[in-house]
């Protein structure tokens, strides 16, 4: 698996690096370890060109400084991989770019034929991240192959939550994490939420023998789609264990990663567009903010 490990040398950044450490069961092909210098963050408001000296001298210093980050991070990466102390197995390449950190970060992903972007986050509260937008949602909504966002330090996973719905990328999701990310010794719970049929109002009214009739078919759907990922899962020797509600999607994932202590929680998505990358509208988006646990976002081809 080829991966592009984004770093700024803040301390999620650093988490990120360090969930290399996690994967390292799989050992990855190449690990491209990306910083980017986005010369607007300099500019003053005087404009750009008015003073020329004092931008280049800037745009030197940035640049030294992204050197150092890639050099520490690469030895970081190699520590984490448990390759420090023995003989490569995974070739490094340290990237310095510029441009806009998130497209940059994306156009260098594909570059590189990245199959996982991994990249720390500071976990935005819901008004910043509304406001301002994190780096990091920015990266998953553009991005075209699948997305690591890793919320805090995660050094082995533990505890998975898959989240499916009947759809490719679900299935997707479930293949990519069985065969790139998943270790023998964790333990995957398959979800399914399912939303009701009715309105909330409409089941308080309604005659329960109803609107269990109603929702009969949609939970066996649901049921009958993850007893099939959970025959996958177990014939492939991995630890499992399926849920299925009936209830708001986006709450009931997010109340179980919490009572389950999820170390990862793994959803498929499909590839957005445009106006959703600009809204940010949508299930993973959502998931991505509000969920207390890193989040694996899988999209692309080589899902």
């Amino acid at each position: 698996m080829r991966i592009l490990c984004a770093v700024d040398g803040s301390e999620w950044s650093q988490w990120g690096v360090q969930a290399l450490e996690a994967l390292a069961g799989r050992e990855p092909e190449e690990v491209t370890l990306l910083h980017v210098v986005d010369p607007s963050a300099f500019r003053t408001g005087t404009g750009r060109g008015k003073n020329p000296v004092a931008e280049k001298r800037a745009l030197g210093a940035m640049e030294k400084a992204g050197g150092i980050l890639l050099r520490q991070a690469e030895r970081s990466a190699r520590v984490a991989l448990g390759q420090a102390a023995t003989g490569p197995r995974t070739k490094y390449h340290p990237v310095l770019a510029h441009g806009p950190l998130a497209r940059t970060i994306v156009r260098q992903a594909q570059r590189v034929k990245a199959d996982l972007i991994l990249i720390g986050s500071r976990g935005l509260s819901d008004i910043q991240g509304f406001l301002l937008g994190s780096i990091s949602r920015q990266v998953a909504s553009m991005a075209t192959c699948s997305v690591f966002v890793v919320k805090q330090p995660i050094h082995q996973l533990t505890r998975v939550t898959l989240a499916v719905d009947d759809s490719k990328p679900s299935r997707a999701a479930a293949r990519f994490l069985r065969s790139r990310i998943l270790p023998e010794s964790a333990t995957t719970t398959i979800l399914s939420s399912a939303e009701r049929p009715v309105t909330d109002l409409a089941v308080r009214y309604l005659p329960k023998t109803q609107v269990e009739e109603l929702e009969r078919p949609i939970l066996e759907r649901a049921t009958t789609l993850v007893t099939s990922l959970r025959d996958e899962f177990l014939k492939d020797g991995y630890a499992v264990v399926t849920e299925v509600q009936m209830d708001h999607v986006i709450d009931t994932i997010v109340k179980h990663v919490e009572a389950d202590h999820t170390d990862l929680l793994v959803i498929g998505s499909r590839d957005l567009t445009k106006s959703e990358k600009l809204h940010l509208g949508s299930v993973s988006d959502s998931l991505l903010r509000h969920a207390p646990c890193s989040v694996l976002i899988v999209r692309g081809r080589r899902a």
